[in-house]
C-alpha cells in the first residue's frame, strides 16, 4: 500500500477537522437542541424519506461493488458517485428532520426494545467512522490515488453499507412501534 502523500496529509487533515465539525454539530442537535413545538405537525415525511434515502445509497453502494470485481469502473464511479449524492441527501434530510422534530424516543420494551439499542448504537457508531472514511476513500479516488482509494475502500464500503442499511433498519423499528 502506498504511503499517504505529503500533499495528501493536510486534505486528509481537513477531511477529519470537517468530519469532527460534522459530527459534533449533529451530537449538539441530537442531545442539546429542543424542537420547536410549532413544527410538530408538520414535514412527517422526513423519517419515510430518510430511509429511501438510505436504501437508494444502500442499492448504489452494491451496483458499485459488483461493477468494481467487474472491472467496469466507469460504471463503479456513476454507482458510488450516485450512492454519495443519496447519503448527502440523508444527511440534509436528517438534520432537517432532526431540526424540525427533535428526537424519537422508542417505546418498546424487553428484548426488542434491547435490539433495537443495539442496532441503533452500532449504526451510530460506525455512522460517525464511516463520515472521514467516505470523504478520505472520494478524496482518493478523484485525485487518481487508486492504490491509497482500494486500500481504504476495503473498509469504507462494508461500513458504508452497514450504516445505510440499518438506517433502514432503525426506521422500520420505529415505524413499528413509535410511528
Amino acid at each position: 500500500m502506498e504511503r499517504v502523500e505529503i500533499g495528501a496529509r493536510p486534505a486528509v487533515g481537513a477531511i477529519i477537522a470537517i468530519s469532527g465539525v460534522a459530527v459534533s454539530f449533529l451530537l449538539w442537535l441530537l442531545y442539546l437542541h429542543h424542537a420547536s413545538a410549532d413544527f410538530a405537525g408538520r414535514f412527517t415525511f422526513l423519517p419515510a424519506l430518510n430511509a429511501v434515502l438510505n436504501g437508494a445509497a444502500a442499492v448504489a453502494l452494491c451496483f458499485g461493488f459488483y461493477f468494481v470485481q467487474h472491472r467496469n469502473i466507469s460504471a463503479h464511479r456513476n454507482s458510488m458517485i450516485t450512492a454519495f449524492a443519496f447519503s448527502a441527501l440523508f444527511l440534509v434530510s436528517y438534520i432537517a428532520n432532526h431540526a424540525i422534530h427533535g428526537d424519537t424516543r422508542f417505546p418498546g420494551h424487553g428484548g426488542v426494545r434491547n435490539l433495537y439499542l443495539a442496532i441503533l448504537a452500532s449504526h451510530v457508531i460506525l455512522s460517525i467512522v464511516a463520515l472521514p472514511m467516505v470523504l478520505t476513500t472520494f478524496f482518493f479516488s478523484l485525485t487518481g490515488r487508486f492504490t491509497l482509494h482500494r486500500g481504504i475502500a476495503r473498509f469504507t464500503f462494508p461500513i458504508w453499507l452497514y450504516v445505510s442499511v440499518t438506517g433502514v433498519v432503525v426506521f422500520v423499528f420505529l415505524k413499528a412501534y413509535a410511528y
